[in-house]
């Protein structure tokens, strides 16, 4: 299944989204009436039966507003760096990168986070202030929702504990991440986890997803699940090898190369700049920029 919350009317709705259609089944009861209703059902495993069973009317998907499919994070969402080749060593040689090895390339996943107020929904604005940071960068993801409890799961095991996927924009601040030397900060300023416009199911999800980025139409990155250094089964791995993954819990899988840091001069976020980001199956995210 495809969960989104929306707006019709002015009124926010639970909702099932039939993409093929361009049709948008609105959810009522119960279900609807969570504080959180994306996150409930992933967390109790609610089947999409008992979803659809509590449908109430079908709208034109063009005549909704999509939300962020979360109303909070369950806990910090995890994001792993420099998980694409071509990116890591743009990266490396961007002078912005704090954390240089002896390699460009990880030998292990590096995990960090981002803090909970950063999430935002998938047409919401990307807002900072210039006095602040003046390089601010896109970095478009394949997000991972995990479907039950997984700790020290196997490879081979871990695709079983994700309930499915989500397309996410992991904004940074450079020059916070490289003066502070880390990477939660520049990662971690209001607003700066776009996330949408809906969660697909692991059973509907191409397994041959497509990331694509546009910064006002000119396109900027174009990746293949497939070209990640280090695939979700191996993230699952290693993260729950000494920790414990939480139903609701989102990892980001890495981006591609074509971030703006990776240009000569770089092309950072500025105010009017809007960010288109696609993925097969997760649909798109489209956040203009404004400077406060």
């Amino acid at each position: 299944m495809k969960i989104a919350r929306v707006q019709v009317a002015g009124a926010t709705h639970l909702a099932l989204v039939d993409e093929a259609a361009q049709e948008v089944a609105l959810v009522g009861g119960e279900l609807a009436a969570h504080a959180n209703p994306v996150l409930n059902i992933v967390q109790n495993n609610i089947p999409a039966a008992t979803v659809q069973a509590a449908v109430t009317q079908r709208v034109p998907m063009g005549s909704v507003k999509f939300l962020s499919p979360l109303t909070a994070f369950l806990r910090n969402p995890f994001a792993v760096g420099k998980n694409y080749h071509e990116h890591a060593l743009e990266f490396d040689k961007s002078g912005f990168n704090a954390t240089s090895g002896a390699s460009a390339i990880p030998a292990y996943p590096q995990i960090f986070t981002k803090a909970t107020h950063t999430l935002s929904g998938p047409t919401d604005p990307i807002r900072f202030n210039p006095k602040q940071t003046s390089s601010v960068d896109y970095e478009g993801e394949i997000g991972v929702v995990i479907g039950s409890v997984c700790k020290g799961v196997s490879k081979a095991q871990a695709m079983n504990h994700v309930w499915g996927f989500v397309a996410l924009n992991d904004v940074t601040a450079r020059d916070m991440q490289k003066n502070h030397a880390q990477w939660f900060l520049g990662k971690s300023l209001d607003g700066f986890c776009p996330l949408g416009p809906w969660m697909t199911s692991r059973d509907e999800a191409p397994t041959d997803m497509t990331m694509q980025t546009w910064v006002n139409g000119e396109q900027r990155q174009n990746a293949h699940i497939s070209q990640l250094i280090f695939d979700v089964p191996t993230l699952i791995e290693t993260m729950s090898m000494g920790m414990t993954l939480l139903p609701g819990d989102i990892i980001a899988t890495g981006t591609s190369v074509g971030v703006g840091v990776g240009f000569n001069p770089p092309k950072f976020l500025r105010q009017g700049d809007v960010v288109r980001i696609a993925i097969s199956g997760l649909g798109e995210l489209n956040n203009p920029v404004e400077e406060i």
